[in-house]
């Protein structure tokens, strides 16, 4: 426990210097926030680019929710949106003497004991923790991924920040109400702090996709993970990057964009399991071409009936069954909608189902344009200032993030596929009580906790 003690003091000091430098940022991204709604010109393009500078170079939660919040309709303006989704974790690694001790509190003073071989240099760092490349005693490579110190401090300071400049934002306008994008957001970024449950998400997964052949899951290593934490067998692989500069065939590009559909779509249908974080570092091509899963601490549990509205919304849009759509907004969460709402969220929705409903092979671009999504959300936006505005359901943020996340990456692969029959043999037989009683299964064999709201 004395050692805790010690690193905690450390993460205090790195809490309260942190606190200075967000509440200077986010501040000022409140009252410049506050200008936009009332429509005064506060310069909010270069004070955007500043505002990703400064959080970009700060380890911890601030820039993944910020982040997150930029795939969002309507949550931030535009140019805010546009800057933070291009946030990396690009803060330096810890050094070798953070790693010894936190390795020593995590395992005790022999924790050496456990590996063959141990790299002093992080492989990757993100936004709350670093990673390094390790063997066991007994020969298997794994992956240890160590928390920063201070990061249960950090995590409630950047919320509180976070969450003053969206009520200053949201305090001037209510056409998109962000009251419950905020309180899902922060629930899971709580979670991410804690590596059991992302080992146990870890074995949901292997469970989830065993019958995936495209696709690969790290293994956790039970008795060498704890809260801060996590070690898992390493995947050897490619990133995304090498392989999008390589000269690949459009039979190589298909094939990478249809395991990505897989990876995360399969578990959405089939258990109502989402993994909320799409991003281009979190998945990478093994030398035998398959994919690779990571990154496991933003995974959500939908519950059968949410499920169901988003494959009634398929249904209803491709029927043009106005009624049945409307009763889908219901099922997944949206309260007293009116008719006339629920018809302006039909342009949005026809426009991201839209490669879902036609029935022919094409690529992402040719069907959801992101010149044409800004515009579309531009009018569903004035069309909600008419209707009186919504308010968003907790369970549409990582649904959403998880869209546009993978519409990137295959809109990057330049894919070509008839994504309407992938969808439809993903939904085939669905039924609610089979979904809701495989979830139940899995999650007991995985050790899933349960999952907040």
């Amino acid at each position: 426990m004395a050692r805790d003690r010690n690193l905690d003091k450390t993460g205090f000091v790195d809490n309260v210097q942190r606190l200075v430098r967000t509440s200077g940022a986010m501040g000022g991204v409140a009252a410049r926030l506050a200008g936009h709604r009332i429509g005064l010109n506060t310069g909010s393009a270069n004070h955007a680019e500043g505002l990703r500078s400064a959080l970009g170079s700060l380890k911890g939660p601030l820039m993944k929710g910020a982040q997150l919040l930029s795939t969002i309709p309507g949550a931030l303006p535009d140019e805010y949106a546009q800057e933070l989704a291009h946030l990396q974790a690009n803060a330096p690694p810890m050094g070798w003497s953070f790693v010894r001790r936190r390795m020593r509190a995590e395992l005790g003073d022999e924790w050496q004991k456990n590996f063959r071989a141990f790299s002093h240099d992080a492989v990757a760092a993100a936004s709350l923790g670093q990673v390094h490349r390790a063997v066991l005693a007994d020969g298997r490579e794994v992956a240890c991924k160590l928390q920063y110190p201070g990061m249960q401090g950090a995590m409630e300071s950047d919320l509180r920040q976070l969450r003053t400049a969206l009520g200053v934002y949201g305090f001037f306008g209510n056409t998109i109400r962000q009251d419950e994008v905020y309180a899902e957001l922060a629930d899971r970024m709580r979670e991410e702090l804690d590596y059991e449950r992302e080992a146990s998400h870890l074995r949901l997964y292997r469970l989830m996709l065993k019958h995936t052949p495209s696709v690969r899951i790290p293994e956790p290593v039970s008795s060498l993970t704890t809260h801060r934490l996590l070690t898992m067998g390493w995947l050897n692989g490619r990133s995304m990057k090498s392989v999008l500069e390589a000269e690949l065939s459009q039979e190589a590009r298909n094939a990478i964009a249809r395991a990505l559909f897989q990876a995360w779509y399969k578990p959405v249908y089939h258990y109502g399991v989402i993994h909320g974080d799409p991003h281009m570092g979190n998945f990478t091509i093994g030398d035998d071409n398959r994919l690779n899963l990571l990154d496991f601490g933003a995974v959500r549990v939908f519950t059968p009936r949410f499920v169901g509205g988003v494959v009634d919304l398929f249904t209803a849009l491709r029927d043009g069954d106005g009624e049945r759509a409307y009763a889908a907004y219901q099922a997944w969460g949206f309260r007293n909608l009116t008719r006339e709402t629920a018809e302006v969220l039909n342009e949005w929705a026809r426009f991201f189902y839209r490669p879902l409903v036609t029935d022919r092979e094409c690529t992402m671009r040719e069907s959801n344009d992101p010149a044409e999504a800004r515009v579309i959300l531009e009018r569903v936006y004035e069309g909600l200032k008419k209707t009186g505005g919504v308010t968003l359901p907790r369970e549409f943020v990582l649904l959403d993030r998880s869209a546009i996340g993978l519409g990137s990456a295959f809109l990057r692969l330049g894919a070509r596929l008839n994504w309407h029959r992938m969808f439809m043999e993903l939904i085939e037989g669905f039924n609610v009580d089979t979904l809701a009683a495989r979830q139940r299964e899995a999650l007991t064999r995985a050790g899933v906790k349960p999952v907040k709201a």
